[in-house]
């Protein structure tokens, strides 16, 4: 298929499985006698009622990125990292893409922003604007998580989930060093 046929092919087998679903829904709550507008009115409520819980969270872990990005402490960082591996005698050109690493624990959108900037930077088939694609599908949104989804609940003591967290980004991020450094360096 060339590529016009293959988006026109994708697009509607997903719209007609989303649509399919939908009715699979629809139709097992009727099976089982749920009145499924009441419920998904319902639901609905239910959600409205969570997303307005979760604002101060939000509001939160958007200040600390805030605060994380204008104070510097991101390039002194990435400084000391450069430092680091220089003192080591290791190869460096991973650096210039840690910025997008540091920033998915805690934004998807900013460590997409900051993707992009190195993509516009180095270029986007640099080493290092694939090394910052190569992140954002190897690390998650930590902190965000945390924030909304133990919030939405009101769990309170989250230490180890925390700790959990930012260990699995950390494999991630070495994982990602590794495999770009096999693939592209």
């Amino acid at each position: 298929m060339d590529s016009l046929l293959m988006n026109k092919v994708s697009t509607s087998a997903a719209n007609i499985i989303l649509m399919l679903i939908i009715i699979a829904f629809i139709l097992a709550g009727v099976r089982k006698k749920i009145n499924v507008y009441d419920a998904f009115i319902e639901g609905a409520k239910d959600g409205f009622t969570t997303a307005v819980r979760i604002i101060p969270y939000l509001v939160a872990i958007l200040v600390g990125i805030g605060v994380f990005r204008a104070s510097g402490a991101m390039d002194m960082l990435i400084d000391g990292i450069k430092y680091g591996v220089e003192a080591c005698g290791g190869n460096t050109d991973f650096v210039a893409a840690l910025p997008t690493a540091l920033m998915k624990p805690l934004s998807g959108s900013g460590a997409r922003g900051m993707m992009v900037d190195a993509m516009t930077t180095y270029g986007a088939d640099s080493f290092v604007g694939r090394l910052s694609c190569i992140f954002q599908g190897s690390t998650d949104t930590t902190f965000y998580i945390l924030a909304v989804y133990f919030g939405s609940v009101g769990v309170v003591k989250m230490r180890h989930a925390v700790t959990c967290g930012l260990l699995a980004d950390l494999a991630g991020i070495i994982a990602a060093i590794a495999i770009a450094y096999m693939f592209f360096g």
